[in-house]
This record gives C-alpha cells, sequence and structure tokens, in this order.
C-alpha cells in the first residue's frame, strides 16, 4: 500500500446505497461507531438515502453522530429524485459530511475528489453523441461528470488521491448485475479521467449485485462498496489502506 511522507498508513472505511428510508426501521449508528474504531476516514460513496426526502437525510444525520472520524462522500441517484438535493446535500453537510462533488478535498493526508457519475456504458459498448437529441443530452451529462471529475483532480497536489463515485467507471465492479442494464451503472469515460490522474484508488456503489474489486485500464485499484456486496471486512463496509 502506498504511504505517506513519515510512513503512516491511512485506514478508508467506505460505504454507498445505504438507502435509508422512513419506514425502513434500519439504524447505522453502532455501524457508524464500529467504523470510527476501525477506520481513520469513511468515504460515502452515493444512494445515502432512498427517496431523497428532508425526513430520510435528517434520520442518517442522527446516525452520523456516532462517527468521530472525517467523512467525505457523494450524492447517488436516490438522493435526487426528490428534487432536494440541495436540502439532503445540506444537512448531511451539517451532520459532518464533506462533499467532494466537482471539487478536491484533503483530509488526513488524502486528496479526494469526485463526483455523482453517470450511465452511459463500457469500452465498445458505450454510447456516443450521435442521433436524437435526447441521446447527446443523456451522453452531454455523462461527459460533464466526467469533465467534473477531472477539474477536481487537477485541484489536488497531495501524493495519494482518492476517486469518490457513486456510477461505476469500469464494466468489472458490475459484472454480476443483469448485462441489459449495465449502460445504466456507469460508463468509461470516468475511467479514462481517473487514468490521465495517479490516482491511488477508486470508490463506488450503485450496482448493488456486481462484484468488490476490478481495475481500470492503467491499473487502478477500484472498489464497489455498494452495502449489498460481499467485501473481506464480512461487513457493508469496505476497509481498505491507502
Amino acid at each position: 500500500m502506498a504511504e505517506t511522507g513519515g510512513g503512516e498508513k491511512i485506514r478508508v472505511a467506505a460505504l454507498g446505497d445505504l438507502h435509508v428510508s422512513e419506514d425502513a426501521g434500519l439504524r447505522y449508528g453502532e455501524m457508524f461507531a464500529e467504523i470510527s474504531e476501525r477506520a481513520d476516514v469513511l468515504v460515502l460513496c452515493g444512494d445515502l438515502t432512498n427517496l431523497g426526502t428532508r425526513r430520510e437525510a435528517s434520520l442518517l444525520a442522527k446516525d452520523l453522530e456516532s462517527l468521530t472520524i472525517p467523512v467525505v462522500g457523494v450524492l447517488g441517484n436516490h438522493d435526487v429524485e426528490s428534487g432536494k438535493a440541495e436540502e439532503v446535500r445540506r444537512l448531511l453537510a451539517d451532520a459532518g459530511v464533506a462533499f467532494v462533488e466537482g471539487r478536491g478535498r484533503t483530509v488526513r493526508g488524502i486528496g479526494f475528489a469526485g463526483v455523482r457519475g453517470f450511465g452511459g456504458g463500457f469500452g465498445r459498448g458505450m454510447l456516443s453523441s450521435f442521433g436524437e437529441p435526447t441521446v447527446k443530452q443523456f451522453v452531454a451529462e455523462a461527459v460533464a461528470e466526467a469533465v467534473r471529475l477531472e477539474e477536481a483532480l487537477w485541484s489536488l497536489k497531495t501524493e495519494r488521491t482518492v476517486v469518490v463515485l457513486h456510477y461505476a467507471p469500469i464494466v468489472g465492479t458490475v459484472e454480476g448485475e443483469p448485462r441489459e442494464i449495465f449502460p445504466f451503472l456507469g460508463n468509461s469515460r470516468l475511467a479514462e479521467t481517473i487514468d490521465r490522474f495517479p490516482v491511488t484508488a477508486v470508490f463506488h456503489g450503485h450496482a448493488h449485485h456486481g462484484t468488490y474489486q476490478g481495475r481500470t485500464a492503467k491499473g487502478v485499484p477500484v472498489y464497489n462498496c455498494a452495502a449489498p456486496v460481499a467485501k473481506p471486512t464480512g461487513r457493508a463496509y469496505a476497509l481498505i489502506e491507502v
């Protein structure tokens, strides 16, 4: 694993797709307390709420009080469902989440950069900007998210850099999902951006039935941290030293 100049290894816990809802009855305070004991930083990979409501965000904010370590994160597609993304973001930011969507932040000597991302497919199957205006709009959103990620990565000057996404940047970590929905789980433009920078690790969610680990074309490790995905910790969250 990479180390800081002082030789310190940083333990990063990563978790996505909590889908906190008003009626599920699930609470995460105990898990966050456990994470605080095992990790130095927590990364949240989107779909933190189920419908993106104020009430759901407030429930999660209450559970986040159990954390005693820094938290960085991005929102997911579920978090924007109700058109209240800014309110959800504000409530969670007030609870201590430092959002890295389109910007870089340095925590414990590590640079974190992220975006939500978008669909579009992978490799030769990636959707191109051709044909109907609606197709072009779809591709434009994917391109815009990749550009935002690039801008965030350019802003960081740290020795180690971690990318935080909701959508997947590679096909390897969505394997296990029905192939018919691969184009809606992420896109290769994100990986192309990542591979232009000295990125240490990438965390994402969204693909609940995907694969835990893969790599970009240039070998950057990518971790699918969606809560339902089986991980070496045996827990809903991943734990990686960087």
